[in-house]
């Protein structure tokens, strides 16, 4: 076993942190991922991104640990009585429609968090990403959905694909981060562990 390991089954995590060439390998967590009531999303994403890397941690002690959670939270612009609503995986076509209808012309925040755990010492980072959709008709939806199939995604886009184009503008302090692996903060934390990326 490497003694780098991704507490994941992400695919997407996984092509993130292969970026930084390290070895490493990955580590289903097998969490329940559900929110605890009255938690906010930003507390869920930085709660997950922990929990999965004590999960794998307790069965690989030797090694250093990477988890990551995101969690997405629509914030409507023009609503003021509105409270924030977290945004799932859609897992299908019409929750993807019902997501992305509801995303336009709103405000959508990313939570990234992330856990680097070593002899049993966490280090944690989060990000957050403000994502402006622009206004999107039926019509684009649908195309968009037909193209990407973003069934997998928590907002129903990939930004690393053609779900760019559904953005007016992005907010962010490390583009990785929307993509779910915030590198630019976790790059700093190996570096403090002397594991050198590249």
């Amino acid at each position: 076993m490497q003694n780098l390991i991704l507490a994941s089954s992400s695919s997407y995590r996984k092509a993130l942190l292969e970026r930084l060439q390290i070895p490493f390998t990955c580590v289903s967590p097998d969490l329940d991922e559900r929110a605890h009531n009255n938690e906010s999303a930003q507390d869920q994403a930085i709660r997950l991104a922990s929990e999965k890397a004590q999960a794998v941690a307790q069965a690989f002690p030797e090694a250093t640990v990477i988890g990551s959670d995101q969690v997405a939270e629509l914030c409507l612009i023009d609503s003021k009585n509105h409270s924030p609503s977290v945004l799932g995986k859609p897992g299908n076509h019409q929750r993807a429609v019902e997501q992305l209808s509801a995303q336009s012309g709103q405000l959508v925040k990313f939570y990234t968090a992330v856990t680097v755990l070593k002899g049993g010492v966490p280090r944690s980072a989060l990000d957050i990403t403000e994502v402006k959709f622009r206004h999107l008709s039926s019509a684009e939806i649908e195309t968009y959905l037909k193209a990407d199939t973003p069934y997998d995604c928590a907002g129903s886009f990939k930004a690393e694909s053609l779900g760019v184009s559904l953005f007016e503008s992005i907010k962010s302090d490390d583009p990785s981060a929307l993509i779910g692996l915030p590198l630019i903060k976790l790059s700093q934390m190996l570096r403090d562990l002397s594991i050198s990326p590249g």
